[in-house]
């Protein structure tokens, strides 16, 4: 690939992550209107339009991903948007303000994610993560185990459902028109245009500085994929709540692992992904625990706590950058 197309490829990604961002924000906000309209409560409009629309992002390039065969930037995508999620997002809302916890929000969803992060690693590599002393091949994701995914999302929905949890979620009651129509399917086609943009304007990108498309994943499509969280999180830290991030991020991450991805190893059987996401995963696995611990300790994340995890996560990026390109 020669200069022009780099000079064409950066700012299409750049572009195809607005898409995404904007497009995400209209499927949500038009959706909620007519859900409501039709008498939809505000608890299964934050289980299901909210927590699909800000994942849509993830979604739309992971599908892309995997239909067009970059099976790596697939999965590459969702671990490096949650650990994104967890490092930046959630870090950088507690280092302005510290965020407070509940029993709940750790013992139950924290631990869930955690659990769901390990189950994923093993379904990755099997049992070969506990094997240092042995070669370890190349990751595998079979379609019984992204059902698995699947079957857990749909269980843990529908427990919410009926234990009539606050999602936290600010959702619109104001009336649909016909142009929260028009409105919905602007974003739906943005979201899925923005995806395959993103995919593609990307590897282009990463073939021309030699970085494997594992690396670009992890790195810039999650930031990019990542935008809905990250305006959602600014805007209540805005707004003077800053608790609604936690609650919101925990639950996109376990969307992207167990929605997303789940249907991802079901739509390509088998999910093939390389060995470079063994390090990216232990690294997941190590943030949710930490992220985990901290709202434990004092049952809040403090700011000291949030910059941390910052920094953790540009460390991450440039050992990802600087240690496995080529």
């Amino acid at each position: 690939m020669d200069f022009n197309s780099l000079l064409i490829n950066i700012p299409l990604a750049l572009l195809s992550i607005v898409l995404l961002w904007k497009g995400s924000d209209w499927v949500v906000t038009s959706a909620s209107k007519f859900a409501h309209a039709w008498g939809i409560s505000d608890l299964v409009i934050g289980l299901t339009i909210v927590a699909i629309g800000t994942s849509a992002p993830e979604f739309a390039v992971t599908i892309s991903a995997v239909l067009t065969g970059k099976a790596d930037i697939s999965v590459s995508n969702i671990v490096g948007s949650n650990i994104f999620n967890l490092g930046v997002i959630l870090g950088g809302t507690a280092s302005f303000y510290a965020i407070a916890t509940t029993p709940k929000l750790v013992y139950r969803d924290g631990f869930f994610l955690i659990g769901v992060t390990i189950l994923l690693s093993f379904f990755l590599f099997d049992f070969q993560l506990l094997q240092f002393d042995k070669p370890i091949t190349n990751g595998v994701m079979t379609r019984w185990e992204g059902a698995t995914l699947l079957t857990l999302l749909i269980v843990y929905m529908t427990y919410l459902f009926f234990k009539r949890e606050d999602l936290g979620e600010e959702i619109s009651h104001e009336k649909a028109s016909w142009k929260d129509g028009l409105l919905l399917i602007a974003g739906l086609a943005s979201v899925v245009y923005g995806g395959h943009l993103l995919v593609e304007s990307a590897s282009t990108v990463a073939r021309f500085f030699g970085v494997s498309d594992w690396v670009i994943g992890v790195t810039i499509v999650a930031a990019g994929t990542s935008a809905p969280e990250l305006a959602t999180s600014i805007t209540a830290l805005l707004r003077g709540k800053s608790g609604m991030a936690i609650g919101n991020l925990i639950g996109s991450d376990l969307f992207n692992l167990l929605g997303v991805l789940g249907l991802a190893a079901i739509l390509k059987h088998p999910l093939n992904v390389s060995l470079e996401a063994r390090s990216s995963m232990i690294m997941l696995v190590l943030m949710v625990m930490l992220v985990v611990y901290f709202m434990r300790s004092g049952w809040k994340i403090t700011r000291l706590q949030g910059f941390s995890l910052v920094i953790i996560n540009l460390v991450r990026w440039v050992f990802d950058f600087m240690g496995k390109a080529g």
